[in-house]
């Protein structure tokens, strides 16, 4: 089998996770109880995660999986993953902005992504040394080449985190804000969105204190094959789990510094606020 071959059947899946989330978006008998950790799950997560294992099973019988919903780890050959939705909160409340992430790793690296959103019509891939796409609107449209922006100074960045919150839990809050200070703007576009748009160039820095692997490895692909960079807060894999940093190798490099440099150091030339730590 081609790595063609690979990205398309991960468009197929795309096709049966969007069937599934479509019907039971602001559906009024939507299913939903807490996990463990206290986040939501839907009965649409679990169909969808369903419905990608069963295809990969009979698709891809000698490939491992792994999924957010239904478990699973990354081996040492092939290995699908699955978000069934990056997103869910929003997705229970009506807030279409969320997505099916499904990747595929060969050892240990990610080699196809695939982004679906629907209800936002649009729909996110790329593949190793093919580049970076995406699809807006319907499905025969024209897919759209991707690539990271040009930006190489703070002073002009365009910066995305999910939750200002999990910065004081998982890293420093302090250090987002040393960064957001340095930077031209900061909004909270989110979960997969904003890595989604760093890849397009409409945002030039995605930076998120935690991020699981399922939550990270179709996105890190997709920047990477849009001339960006994926890691996390300290410069390694995404998939450690310790956060998630994208942008273009400029910005990347001068995020990194500003996220690790201590309190009261002078950054783009303003000396930061000292502050407890967070």
């Amino acid at each position: 089998m081609s790595r063609q071959d690979d990205l398309e059947l991960a468009l197929r899946l795309g096709d049966i996770a969007d069937s599934i989330t479509g019907r039971r978006f602001r559906a009024r008998d939507l299913r939903v109880h807490e996990k463990p950790d206290r986040t939501p799950v839907t009965d649409a997560d679990t169909a969808v995660e369903t419905a990608v294992r069963e295809a990969l099973s009979s698709a891809r019988p000698d490939d491992a999986f792994a999924g957010e919903e239904t478990g699973g780890s990354v081996t040492a050959g092939r290995t699908w993953m699955v978000d069934p939705i990056d997103g869910t909160k929003n997705f229970l409340r009506g807030v279409p902005v969320w997505a099916t992430l499904i990747a595929l790793l060969e050892n240990g690296r990610p080699s196809v992504g695939v982004v679906s959103a629907p209800a936002l019509r649009s729909r996110w891939w790329a593949a190793v040394q093919q580049g970076a796409w995406l699809r807006r609107g319907a499905p025969d449209s024209t897919p759209l080449p991707l690539h990271v922006s040009g930006n190489t100074r703070l002073a002009d960045a365009y910066l995305s985190t999910t939750s200002t919150r999990t910065w004081d839990t998982f890293h420093s809050r302090e250090a987002y804000l040393r960064l957001a200070e340095a930077c031209w703007e900061d909004r909270a576009f989110g979960d997969f969105l904003q890595h989604c748009m760093v890849a397009e160039g409409t945002l030039d820095i995605a930076a998120e204190p935690v991020v699981n692997p399922w939550d990270i490895t179709a996105l890190q692909i997709l920047v990477e094959e849009a001339g960006g960079i994926c890691t996390d807060l300290l410069g390694a894999s995404p998939q450690s789990g310790t956060g998630a940093l994208s942008a273009n190798p400029q910005l990347h490099e001068l995020a990194l510094k500003a996220l690790s440099d201590p309190p009261g150091s002078t950054f783009g030339g303003v000396t930061q606020r000292k502050g407890p730590s967070c």
